[in-house]
């Protein structure tokens, strides 16, 4: 699949919204750093050039019975309550990857908020609201797309909310 031909960028180009799409080398294992920080999200702040609070990660978290889409900023860590929360639910855990990976049609490291597989509710963080773009992957590990977090709340059909836990 081309980066042209990714269901997040043909999404948005499809929309007629402004963005870029960024290429890098992704690293090649993923997780987390010794500070229990995840690597792929780093990497491509580094990599870019970007600031980590401008590069957002797409996580996938059960919220009572439905699978939920969760952005956050990487260097932040998702609070499961707030999200829980946030959609009206009580309970909220991470999926299991593979359970990631067959909702949304992306592999880990590479989940989009846009141009899931299944239809899922997406969470922003509110953070994102305080640039005037933000970095989410675009489908694929080593791709990002820039974009106004208006934009991608737009097109996801996103709500905002505080869902990154205070430290």
């Amino acid at each position: 699949m081309t980066a042209a031909g990714t269901r997040a960028i043909e999404l948005v180009r499809r929309a007629g919204v402004d963005h870029r799409v960024h290429a890098y080398a992704p690293p090649e294992r993923h997780g987390r750093d010794r500070d229990a920080r995840p690597v792929y999200g780093l990497a491509a702040a580094e990599a870019l050039g970007v600031p980590p609070d401008r590069i957002f990660k797409t996580l996938v978290a059960a919220v009572d019975d439905r699978l939920v889409l969760a952005v956050v900023p990487v260097a932040g860590e998702l609070d499961l309550k707030r999200l829980a929360e946030a959609v009206g639910g009580r309970r909220a855990t991470p999926a299991e990857p593979a359970e990631a990976e067959r909702a949304t049609g992306y592999v880990i490291g590479g989940i989009s908020p846009l141009g899931a597989r299944r239809r899922l509710q997406v969470v922003i963080d509110a953070a994102a609201s305080g640039h005037a773009s933000i970095f989410v992957s675009a489908g694929r590990r080593g791709l990002q797309l820039e974009i106004a977090p208006g934009d991608l709340a737009r097109l996801s059909r996103a709500n905002l909310a505080h869902i990154t836990r205070d430290h």
